[in-house]
């Protein structure tokens, strides 16, 4: 089982908005903005970071929940910086209060569960179809 998790624990990742990350990457007729499901896959980045120090073994984190806003639009080659703080524990959830940030303004802001789980178990509950 996983080490007990602080609450407190945090990360940031940092990354740079190029050209794949954006709306127009997906649809031409859209603007060149980050797309919010890129945006929201490096808040829960910013989360399974916090979280690899309190795996043990073949532990990894998941993601189980998410409630995030996005509130401005961010262009290409834009630094966005997401940070993640554990704010709760319920069981095996881990709720981390998140934003992301462009350097002028914060960009995106809510929450993200994950759940620490065995790789190997995770994968055999997968391959038999269960839950």
């Amino acid at each position: 089982m996983a080490k007990p998790v602080p609450l407190g624990t945090r990360s940031e990742v940092e990354r740079r908005v190029e050209h794949r990350h954006t709306l127009s990457a997906w649809r031409p007729e859209l603007p060149p903005v980050l797309s919010t499901p890129h945006m929201i896959g490096w808040m829960e980045a910013a989360g399974f970071e916090a979280l690899l120090p309190f795996c043990e073994g073949d532990e990894v984190s998941v993601g189980a929940a998410i409630n995030v806003t996005h509130r401005a639009p961010t262009g290409i080659d834009s630094t966005v910086r997401c940070e993640a703080v554990l704010e709760s524990v319920n069981g095996r959830f881990l709720t981390f209060r998140v934003n992301a940030h462009n350097g002028s303004e914060v960009i995106g802001y809510g929450t993200i569960s994950r759940a620490i789980v065995s790789k190997s178990k995770f994968e055999e509950k997968h391959k038999a179809g269960g839950r």
